[in-house]
């Protein structure tokens, strides 16, 4: 078995690239299901909130019951891929209508739940303080990757919508073999004697703690609607064909993200959890609001900025998780970034579905406009974290 920290590493990037590519699978291939199962905009856009939405339910009660701090964390997560792999190839083998695949997404998140925030409990149990923010910044990259796999594969445009669900169902197998048989925990976290459902409230009681969830929710206020919609925004934008837009996608989310995961965990180390998170809250947020004028430019100007955005949106999100793990009672790490995605990933339901009704509103041109105060009130946030000396851990 692999005990070293940098193979763990490796080991649990690949299962949360792998089991991730679940997580907007229905959304690559939007387009073709609103045509084919004749969906309006509200329904395609619950297709991705129903995924957040099961992946609120399914992390609560994983805090509740302190599932992560209780069972061996890499079989939670192999259990958790095959939950989810199997609700997503039902859609796909089964499915032709939007309530029943609703249904079904809503199961996927949940089981979701059960393979990101405890891959992150996993990372950060082989990495202290020191190396924890690069350590986490890989996950996140990660997920990253994982996220804006489907669509790299439904860019090919020779796929049935049905084989890209496929494909990423088969990912998620995989990525249960690569938990179950090379994962396993590291020496840095201790887990809680008995459940504690009172530590999610206990936490926010704390400011450290309280400012650094306010930070993450700020964040996820604009990632996850940016990810869900960007594709639209870019057929809007330039006019072009779906393979084209997908591959624009995929390269701003996966790759752009993927550098700007590894520089903010990077940066967090050296340079601090609050300013780093500070910095790339400030040039996301300016992203949003000058996202109109972009919308206008050139293609090459257009790819460029759509890059720095990419890289922006996500750079901070370890830095959220790194900070709370290190000021939080080290017996409940688990619970508390648990309980961290979980309301962050309830207010991203929110904004998935309020940037269509902006988007017919006002247009796409204007539309992520309303993604502007998340990364305002998160920068805030970190700065006031930056401020307060960080506690002794219990």
């Amino acid at each position: 078995m692999h005990r070293r920290p940098h193979v763990q590493l490796g080991l649990i990037a690949a299962t949360q690239v792998l089991a991730m590519a679940m997580w907007f699978s229905a959304s690559a291939v939007m387009p073709t299901l609103r045509e084919t199962w004749h969906l309006d905009g509200s329904q395609a856009g619950w297709l991705t909130a129903t995924v957040q939405l099961g992946f609120v339910v399914g992390a609560l009660t994983s805090a509740v019951l302190n599932l992560p701090d209780r069972l061996p964390p890499h079989q939670l997560l192999a259990a958790s891929a095959v939950g989810a792999a199997a609700a997503t190839a039902t859609i796909a083998l089964f499915v032709s209508d939007f309530g029943t695949a609703a249904a079904l997404r809503f199961v996927t998140g949940f089981f979701l739940a059960g393979v990101y925030p405890v891959g992150m409990k996993l990372m950060a149990s082989w990495f202290g303080s020191t190396g924890r923010g690069l350590a986490l910044g890989v996950l996140v990259g990660a997920l990253t990757l994982g996220s804006a796999l489907p669509h790299l594969v439904n860019s090919s445009g020779t796929l049935p919508w049905q084989n890209v669900l496929l494909t990423a169902s088969g990912l998620g197998l995989a990525a249960a073999v690569v938990a179950t048989a090379l994962v396993r925990s590291g020496p840095h976290t201790s887990s809680g004697s008995r459940p504690q459902p009172r530590y999610v409230l206990e936490m926010f009681r704390r400011p450290q703690p309280r400012y650094a969830n306010l930070g993450y929710f700020g964040h996820m206020w604009e990632l996850y609607a940016l990810w869900t919609w960007l594709l639209s925004f870019v057929l809007a934008a330039t006019r072009t064909d779906g393979q084209v837009a997908g591959l624009l996608t995929f390269t701003a989310i996966g790759a752009a993200g993927l550098a700007g995961s590894l520089l903010g965990g990077w940066a967090s180390d050296r340079f601090g959890r609050a300013r780093t998170a500070g910095i790339a809250l400030v040039v996301s947020g300016s992203c949003c609001l000058l996202s109109p004028l972009f919308y206008l430019a050139p293609w090459p100007v257009l790819v460029a900025f759509l890059m720095v955005w990419g890289a922006s949106v996500i750079a901070d999100s370890a830095v959220f998780s790194t900070a709370l793990s290190e000021v939080v009672d080290q017996r409940y790490v688990g619970t508390a970034l648990t309980a961290q995605t979980a309301i962050g990933f309830l207010i991203t339901v929110l904004t998935i579905n309020l940037v269509p009704i902006a988007a017919d509103f006002v247009g796409w041109q204007y539309a992520f406009l309303v993604l502007v105060p998340g990364p305002v009130v998160g920068a805030l946030a970190m700065r006031a974290f930056g401020k307060r000396p960080t506690p002794t851990r219990a």
